[in-house]
């Protein structure tokens, strides 16, 4: 796997994804295990964030500590199924801004198209975390990047529960500077574009539509 691909195996994660995929976990269920799945990533996305030390007093005595910089952060989801991803990236990043953009793909030509884009006034200035539960032909993702970067942001990661391979390499390929985080890589897409074994569609299982 490309080393700018991360893929966060940890038994918990794995245990609720496999829930998810069952078909027969209703929308309620599947929500809240989305919202715990995101906050779990969440972790190793932000590994790298810095820390400064700063003094401070115990009940015992004054000591050195470790703090996070001050570093800003906007998540921006996909609509519509990124936003099951936000409150529980929230609980662990209250400060953050949240952004939205909203696509959808074209059942035709299976491409993206742009209804939506509303962000943080100071995006170029935030570390962007974009996230969408399912990584599919990686269009998506891939335009939705090149939307944050017209409005001049710098660093950006790509957070998604199931990539197929074949979204990862074309988000690889369009933006060579970006980091990928998922929770598992399914086998390939199918003629309809839905990964196999996927899941299904993420956005209807989130709000119980068809």
């Amino acid at each position: 796997m490309d080393k700018r691909v991360t893929i966060i195996d940890h038994p918990l994660i794995q245990h609720k994804l496999s829930i998810m995929r069952d078909k027969n976990t209703g929308s309620k269920d599947f929500r809240e295990l989305l919202e715990e799945i995101a906050m779990l990533m969440a972790y190793e996305v932000t590994r790298n964030f810095q820390l400064e030390e700063v003094e401070i007093e115990t009940p015992i005595c004054l000591t050195k500590a470790k703090m996070l910089t001050g570093k800003k952060v906007a998540i921006v989801p996909i609509l519509r199924a990124g936003l099951g991803m936000v409150d529980g990236m929230l609980k662990l990043i209250p400060a953050a801004k949240v952004g939205h953009i909203g696509l959808y793909r074209d059942p035709e030509t299976l491409k993206p198209v742009e209804y939506y884009c509303k962000l943080p006034s100071d995006i170029s200035e935030r570390d962007i975390i974009l996230v969408d539960p399912m990584l599919a032909t990686g269009g998506s993702a891939s335009d939705g990047i090149h939307l944050l970067k017209e409005k001049g942001a710098k660093n950006i990661k790509l957070m998604c529960l199931i990539a197929a391979p074949e979204g990862i390499e074309a988000v690889l390929n369009d933006h060579p500077d970006v980091e990928i985080y998922v929770a598992a890589v399914d086998e390939y897409l199918n003629d309809h574009g839905y990964i196999v074994p996927g899941l299904g569609d993420a956005g209807d299982r989130i709000f119980g539509t068809k």
